[in-house]
């Protein structure tokens, strides 16, 4: 049963507090932590050294973290749901690493060196892979297993491709290595600007497909008769999930375990109601992607662990736990 309205607006207000006070501390925290004074400073008064930290670094950084926790929070729960498996994301099903093997194939290959140029290779590697694995293991009849099994098989053959084309080209390793495990670290104001597009288009597709989805969780027929067309539903949805994992993918390399655990702990608030699972999800994946980057910068300091690494550590043990939990065939 789902929650009041009057609830509902409580706790989507709840998280985008949340959100805000997560993007404040991306922005405080760092090889120089900054006080709140010293962040209002860096973000209103141009000249200060706080302003250039604020500015130069952890903006560009803090909203790419938005942008692109924002598409794999609506890819995963798209993904879940068009192929009813709740063990479903982009990054461990190859969606992710299908746009980056496209991405590294356009640097070493075809001398593609700026976002402009290689986030289109980056859509046709999602593309490619979503609809290969829709096919295996998404169609009518298929099993949340076989799409799992499906999908690591083609993670692994294509996560093979990306070392082998690294190794053989040392030229390009330097400018591809932190951007294979998933980083926020090289974060640019052009890079956030030309990514939010490309998210915004896949994200309001994602909404509008909310209610057809809803409906079609009840199977093709009975979508049918509620006026939803499963054929046109499943073919928006994987035009959604290219172009918001394209876009996340080309921004910051491969970031996996995102997509499937923020659906799961939103689902726990929401229900199944695609209707609030994705504005929730909207929100909740950004405050655990710039967690997570924030938590890198502390860690190793004066270094930094990847936020693609944190994702997995994270991740994993997630993964481990639904996988076995009998329950995990339905959502």
């Amino acid at each position: 049963m789902s929650p009041p309205p009057s609830s509902r607006a409580r706790r989507f207000a709840l998280a985008a507090v949340l959100l805000a006070a997560v993007l404040a501390l991306s922005l405080a925290v760092g090889a120089r932590p900054l006080g709140p004074a010293e962040v209002w400073r860096g973000l209103t008064e141009p000249g200060t050294d706080a302003y250039t930290v604020v500015h130069q670094m952890r903006l560009p950084r803090t909203l790419l973290g938005l942008v692109v926790g924002v598409a794999l929070g609506l890819a995963g729960t798209l993904m879940q749901s068009l192929t009813r498996n709740p063990l479903a994301d982009p990054g461990l099903l190859g969606i992710n690493v299908g746009a980056a093997a496209a991405v590294v194939t356009a640097i070493s290959f075809l001398g593609v060196t700026s976002f402009a140029g290689y986030v289109w290779f980056a859509f046709a590697g999602a593309g490619v892979v979503a609809v290969l694995l829709y096919g295996i293991g998404g169609g009518r009849g298929a099993t949340p297993a076989r799409l799992t099994l499906a999908g690591a098989a083609v993670n692994a053959a294509l996560y093979s491709y990306v070392s082998a084309v690294e190794l053989l080209d040392t030229a390009s390793l330097d400018r591809m290595r932190f951007w294979t495990v998933g980083s926020l670290a090289a974060a640019q104001p052009s890079t956030v600007a030309k990514v939010t597009p490309f998210v915004l288009a896949g994200g309001v597709l994602a909404l509008l497909l909310a209610r057809p989805l809803n409906a079609l969780a009840m199977g093709d027929d009975t979508a049918r008769a509620l006026g939803a067309r499963p054929s046109l539903v499943r073919g928006a949805g994987i035009v959604a999930v290219a172009l918001l994992c394209g876009a996340a993918t080309a921004a910051c390399g491969p970031v996996v375990f995102l997509g499937l655990m923020v659906p799961h702990l939103v689902r726990a608030i929401t229900g199944p109601d695609l209707r609030l699972l994705l504005p929730y999800s909207a929100l909740a994946a950004p405050v655990l992607m710039l967690v997570a980057d924030v938590a890198g910068r502390v860690v190793a300091r004066p270094g930094e662990v990847q936020v693609g690494v944190l994702t997995v550590v994270l991740g994993g043990p997630f993964f481990l736990a639904h996988a076995r939990r009998r329950k995990a065939a339905a959502l």
